[in-house]
């Protein structure tokens, strides 16, 4: 495979001179900029064979390197094993920025080719600043994939599908209006959109595009009066069309996007430079005044609405009771010595397909046995996998999809026995994820200003976690969803009521143990205070924490109380809904402690 990826580079290298670059940058991402694509727009993966979501590769006349955040460093030092790709482990003070990287590596007077479809324009305006200081200038080639990768997977091609009001809670029609209120408030006469949940979340529509994430590839222009909606015309089902018709949106070929922008006649449009790649954003029309902001859809797909919130706890419960059924069944079955990390994320699928409103996984299985729980987005593949033994820990973190709501767990389960530093790591880390879920804060807190609970408890015995404590997740849509976030990073948007936000700390020792424990939060009222209204959380997922790894000694009173509180609720929510051989093995993981 290394020859393989190195011979990829060189082709990608021949490429240089006909087009007048000393240097090319792919990045992980999609024309709409997403997190998770579909293989179509693979193309970092593809050229470097780093299978992990993140990540930037970057490819000069003598040298490939490939950018990647604290996830991924034991994966990607593994896949780039044998290539000529050197890995960069981006938030360590030794890496160099990728600019920083160009200007030691290229001459003034150089150019840096990017396909300006998978770049933001905010992005591309950044970089352009940081290389013009070296004198070197940025060089957009539409797609050079086009003619190196021989046997690229084409455009996706499935229908897209109604997300019925019943479960969204409020019809697209409503959706619109509300936006088009949310634009007076900015005078901005139109909005266009590129981020594919936010299109699908104002249309009600949902599609199979992306792996385990329901959206589908298209870009959404909605007018004062008018919305143009571009999609591949044969993902549109006469269902669609007919829907599509009775909202008064027209419909128009994927393609055809920069040509109608380059002749809109809108006086103003409010377009998100961090989220609009480079391409589309420079084909508006210089004639329509571009007024920059965070399209008012971002926060209000944050915000959820009563049927959602019903529909989140409803899918909880089912999702708790698949959850319930493979525990057991995990128990009784490793010590047979016949499991391994793949038959066990196989068999959670299994018991989670039995459930109503099952639409598949909202991310691939991590489920990672002793020193493959350390690898924070591990996925086993037949060269990887491990048999399990009743010792020591498995990390399984997993999710589903269903037509009500998407989850997101992860449990660090003892298999059997664990050492002093396995079972001291893991108290700290639940120790740090009640904190959180126990807070209670004023209206107006940003998640930053909370994360520091979560991580006190590790960072008091010099350990530290570098990925976010807690991301937005979707409803029905992808996982991973903004604006609101809890992490170390500054993030301005507040947490607000009816958002909906993990809780996960972690922490990983190569070569050892990896100890993370998440569950789903709802933010809701914690009543009046000084100074105003407060919040706080409701742990929404519904699941046993593993009770074998904690050290009592280490846990307060009111931490006890807490972890007794929880598993009282889960007991009630599940047991009705299980046999009652499940309902006693639920009584017993859910004793006190």
């Amino acid at each position: 495979m290394s020859q393989t990826i190195n011979s990829r580079i060189q082709a990608l290298r021949a490429l240089f001179s006909r087009e007048g670059i000393q240097a090319f940058i792919i990045p992980s991402t999609d024309p709409h900029l997403s997190e998770y694509v579909t293989p179509h727009w693979k193309s970092r993966e593809w050229i470097s064979g780093f299978t992990g979501s993140a990540g930037t590769v970057v490819v000069t006349t003598g040298k490939a390197g490939l950018w990647t955040d604290s996830r991924y460093f034991l994966q990607a030092a593994q896949q780039l094993e044998g290539t000529e790709i050197e890995l960069y482990k981006e938030m360590l003070p030794e890496t160099p920025s990728i600019s920083t990287f160009l200007c030691t590596q290229l001459s003034p007077g150089d150019a840096v080719g990017i396909d300006g479809k998978m770049f933001s324009a905010e992005e591309v305006e950044r970089m352009q600043a940081e290389l013009q200081k070296c004198r070197i200038e940025i060089k957009n080639i539409p797609d050079p994939m086009r003619e190196l990768w021989a046997d690229r997977p084409p455009m996706p091609e499935a229908p897209a599908f109604i997300h019925e009001t019943k479960y969204s809670g409020k019809s697209s029609v409503e959706k619109i209006s509300i936006i088009r209120e949310e634009l007076k408030k900015c005078n901005a006469r139109a909005l266009f959109i590129s981020a594919l949940d936010e299109i699908a979340w104002t249309l009600n529509l949902r599609g199979n595009d992306v792996h385990c994430n329901p959206v589908i590839v298209s870009y959404l222009l909605i007018e004062e009066q008018d919305i143009h909606y571009f999609i591949q015309p044969q993902k549109i089902t006469l269902e669609v069309a007919e829907y599509l018709k009775s909202t008064g949106i027209s419909l128009h070929p994927y393609e055809e996007v920069e040509t109608y922008l380059k002749q809109i006649r809108v006086e103003s449009l409010l377009i998100n430079p961090s989220k609009t790649n480079y391409a589309v954003y420079s084909a508006v029309n210089p004639d329509c005044k571009i007024i920059h902001g965070v399209s008012p859809v971002t926060l209000l797909k944050a915000i959820r609405n009563e049927q959602e919130i019903a529909g989140i706890h409803a899918a909880m419960q089912r999702d708790g009771v698949a959850l319930v059924k493979f525990l057991k069944w995990l128990e009784e079955a490793v010590p047979a010595g016949k499991e391994t990390e793949i038959s066990v994320d196989k068999k959670l699928h299994s018991f989670r397909a039995e459930q109503d409103l099952y639409m598949g996984e909202s991310f691939d299985t991590i489920a990672g046995y002793k020193e493959h729980g350390a690898i924070v987005h591990y996925e086993a593949t037949p060269e990887t996998d491990v048999p399990l033994k009743p010792e020591g820990f498995l990390l399984l973190d997993s999710g589903a999809q269903y037509l009500d709501g998407t989850t997101d767990i992860t449990r660090t389960i003892a298999l059997g026995e664990l050492t002093e530093e396995e079972k001291t790591d893991y108290t700290l880390i639940l120790k740090g994820h009640i904190a959180l879920a126990m807070a209670k804060f004023p209206a107006g807190t940003r998640g930053a200003q909370l994360d520091v609970l979560a991580r006190m408890p590790i960072w008091q015995r010099g350990m530290n976690f570098l990925h976010g404590t807690g991301h937005g997740v979707g409803h029905f849509l992808n996982v991973h969803e903004g604006p609101q976030s809890i992490r170390m990073n500054e993030n301005p948007v507040t947490l607000q009521l009816g958002m909906l936000t993990s809780n996960e700390p972690g922490v990983y020792k190569a070569g050892s143990h990896g100890v993370r424990t998440e569950n789903l939060v709802l933010v809701v009222p914690a009543g009046e205070g000084m100074f105003g209204n407060y919040l706080q959380f409701e742990t929404v997922t519904l699941c046993p924490i593993c009770k074998k790894g904690i050290i009592k000694e280490l846990l307060t009173n009111e931490e006890i109380e807490w972890l007794n509180g929880y598993h009282q609720t889960v007991y009630e929510k599940l047991s009705p809904s299980l046999n009652k051989e499940e309902q006693a093995w639920l009584k017993e993981a859910t004793s006190s402690l």
